[in-house]
């Protein structure tokens, strides 16, 4: 977790219930609030024209989200939308801002998260450019396995869908389907009761 919570409650954060599928934030709201998730999993998504889901980004259990826009005070170009049941903590633009001066150790923590965030999206787009869909999964489950260290091969269970690993690649659902298999029967990853280990 980013930030205690005992210190995010220190300047009044709420804590916010959501159900699956629940709006968190829009797409071209103002940002007013700092989004820290005590249980749950949030999606940052957006739409084409066509109204083809593309996410952005996942987060789980004690990941923030949306932080960077509070800083821009530009609207978001977002939506943040709860995939599960969550609980979060939120907390006033202006309540953190008095944190971050109290507490600069938060600023330092805050600068190494964006700059993580902003060179895993560069990666990513780096890698999604393929036009061979079975070298776009390769690539993003290869983004998804290396923060936990772990070489072994299929050891890392992808924990997402195949209709998401669509919206992270840009690539549609039936086509994710294929290649998933094509990349199992080339020994690349492993299916076991339906989930997908890599």
């Amino acid at each position: 977790m980013l930030i205690k919570e005992n210190l995010l409650y220190s300047v009044g954060a709420t804590e916010e219930h959501y159900s699956p599928g629940d709006y968190i934030f829009r797409e071209e709201a103002i940002p007013q609030f700092y989004y820290q998730i005590v249980r749950g999993t949030v999606k940052l998504n957006s739409y084409n024209d066509d109204g083809k889901e593309f996410i952005q980004n996942i987060f789980s259990d004690e990941s923030t989200f949306g932080e960077s826009m509070l800083f821009l005070g530009k609207a978001y170009p977002v939506n943040a939308v709860s995939i599960s049941e969550c609980t979060i903590l939120k907390v006033s633009r202006e309540q953190l801002f008095l944190l971050m001066d109290a507490y600069p150790f938060i600023s330092i923590d805050l600068c190494k998260l964006l700059s993580a965030r902003t060179y895993d999206k560069y990666v990513l787009m780096r890698k999604i450019t393929s036009k061979n869909a079975e070298e776009r999964l390769k690539e993003i489950m290869d983004l998804f396995k290396e923060p936990y260290g772990n070489k072994e091969k299929f050891s890392f269970e992808i924990p997402y869908t195949r209709q998401q690993l669509g919206s992270f690649t840009g690539i549609c659902v039936e086509t994710v389907i294929r290649a998933i298999k094509r990349l199992e029967k080339n020994n690349v990853l492993m299916i076991r009761n339906r989930k997908i280990f890599y």
